[in-house]
Formats: C-alpha cells, sequence, structure tokens
C-alpha cells in the first residue's frame, strides 16, 4: 500500500510524460558507469563476506557468495530485508553453514555499513553545518525524541529480563539463535584479514558515492551540483532504499527533495532519482536473475564433480 501511494505521489509531482524526455536526451556512457561501479561494489561485498565466514571454520565458494548477494537484492525489491534472510539460507542450504552464524555475519557487515554510513553523514554534517543546522532547528522536537527514547530502552530491558530469565521453550530457542547471532557478530573481532575487510569495506561505500557522483553527469541540467547537496541526496536516497523495498517511488522522491533543499529544479532532480534508480534495479534484475537460474547448477555441478 506505501508503494502505491508513494507511486502515486511520485507522478503526482512528475507525470511519466515529462520523465521520459530526460530518459532520451541523458548520456548513457555515464550511466553505464554507474551500473558498473554498482556492480564492483557488490562484488567487494561478496568477497568481503567470507572474511567474516572463515573465523567459525567456514570456507565459502566465491561464487556462492555472488550470487548469494545479488540474490539478496533481487529479492529486497519484494519484500524490504527479506533478502538477507535469503542470503543466509543460501549459505545453509549449499555450504552446510548454520543459519543463525550466517545471519549474524550479516548483521556484522551491516553494523560496519552503518558505521561507514554514520561516517559520511558526519563529513556532511561539518561540511554542511549552517545549513543543516537552520533545517533541524526548525522541525527538531526535543520532547517528543526523549519520550520515545526512554520508552524504548524501558520495552528493551524488560524483553531481555523475560528472555535471560525464562525457561518456556521459545525464551530457550530465542537464546539459542541469539547466540549463534553474536557468533557471528563477534567474528568481525576474529578476523586474521581486518585490514582487508575494511579495505573492502571502504571500497563498496566509494563504489556507491561514485556511482551517485558519476551518474550526475548523465543529465545536463545536474552538471556543477555541489558537493553539499550531492551528500545530502545521497545519504537520503541511501535511507530509502534501507527502509524499502529497493526504493521503489520512494528514491526518486527523496532525491527531488533532497535537491530542492538546494533550490535545485524539481523535473531534473526527480527524473536524475529515476534514471539511476532504474539503471541500478537493472542491473541487480539481470544478474540476481540470473543468479536464481545458476546457483543450483552451479552447486549440482559441485556435486556431480565429487
Amino acid at each position: 500500500m506505501l508503494a502505491v501511494f508513494f507511486g502515486w505521489y511520485t507522478f503526482s509531482k512528475l507525470p511519466v510524460d515529462k520523465i521520459i524526455p530526460y530518459f532520451k536526451s541523458a548520456n548513457y556512457s555515464w550511466i553505464v558507469l554507474g551500473m558498473l561501479l554498482g556492480f564492483l561494489s557488490n562484488l567487494s561485498r561478496a568477497y568481503r563476506w567470507n572474511y567474516l565466514l572463515a573465523p567459525m571454520g567456514y570456507s565459502v565458494k566465491l561464487p556462492n557468495s555472488i550470487m548469494a548477494v545479488f540474490i539478496t537484492y533481487l529479492a529486497n525489491y519484494g519484500i524490504p530485508r527479506s533478502g538477507e534472510v535469503l542470503r543466509a539460507a543460501v549459505l545453509t542450504n549449499y555450504e552446510g553453514v548454520p543459519f543463525q552464524k550466517s545471519f549474524g555475519t550479516i548483521i556484522a557487515e551491516r553494523m560496519a555499513d552503518f558505521i561507514i554510513l554514520l561516517g559520511i553523514v558526519g563529513v556532511t554534517f561539518l561540511i554542511q553545518f549552517d545549513f543543516i543546522f537552520a533545517l533541524l532547528e526548525k522541525s527538531f522536537q526535543p520532547k517528543k525524541l526523549i519520550l520515545l527514547g526512554v520508552i524504548g530502552i524501558v520495552m528493551c530491558v524488560l524483553l531481555f529480563l523475560y528472555l535471560k530469565n525464562s525457561q518456556s521453550k521459545i525464551a530457550v530457542k530465542v537464546r539459542h539463535f541469539v547466540m549463534g547471532l553474536l557468533e557471528g557478530i563477534l567474528s568481525i573481532f576474529k578476523m586474521e584479514h581486518k585490514w582487508a575487510f575494511i579495505f573492502h569495506t571502504l571500497f563498496i561505500w566509494i563504489m556507491y558515492l561514485l556511482m551517485f557522483y558519476v551518474t550526475t553527469f548523465a543529465v545536463q541540467d545536474l552538471h556543477g551540483v555541489s558537493i553539499g547537496a550531492l551528500l545530502i541526496a545521497f545519504i537520503a536516497g541511501s535511507f530509502t532504499m534501507a527502509a524499502t523495498n529497493g526504493g521503489i517511488f520512494v528514491y526518486p522522491l527523496a532525491i527531488g527533495v533532497a535537491f530542492s533543499l538546494y533550490d535545485i529544479p524539481e523535473n531534473p532532480s526527480i527524473a536524475f532519482g529515476w534514471i539511476i534508480w532504474a539503471s541500478q534495479t537493472l542491473m541487480v534484475m539481470i544478474v540476481g536473475s540470473l543468479s536464481f537460474l545458476f546457483l543450483p547448477i552451479y552447486n549440482n555441478k559441485l556435486k556431480g564433480t565429487k
């Protein structure tokens, strides 16, 4: 329902007949380059995953890691965050890695990614301090935020005490599952190749930023956009991708809103959001679908050679 609402709202802001001309006039060399950078970031993500699995004694085949990552992104277009569950299930099915442990490594990955995203937010805040502070001053409501925070903390404490002390079957199963998760998460501290993990984490986000930056050159009206506007729009788009099913309808709108803060015209801003979203989605759809197709074929061939 939310996707339908945001779809209606997005196209009410910029109808399809006004988006199409931007697709026709776009410089596709920059779009293809952006797709390539997005593809490289996903390859790096798959390679990085193996560094977290190794401390637990699992040596996962790289093709399985790559296909699992692309399947993740494809599945997330259907149900938000369902891809992470499917990604862990792929390793359980084809590599024998216990689900809770592989899922724990995925959480560890997301923690590392979140730290980098927070770093980007921090750098953006420093660069655009006066501008952002003025916006926050208009909308910030500290009393409501504090109240919600206190309620959330109390609920978490009560749930923790129940799960820690209860002997019910559900509580015991949850504790067992959480222990497996923790082992996967803590694997980040047991890696032999910490610097390689850090390198890939930075590489992934550098590719994301470059992908976003170079694709702006595809739209003539966005040439010369300031670094502050690009960073704000990148952050806004990143959060919509994490919070929705692949950012469908919401991503272009978020880009348009972010650019509008800098008085950048609405039509090219939203059209750019559609261009970058559509190009990355196309890449994920193609490679993700091929991964779904070849994952069982690849593993059946491996069984046949043994």
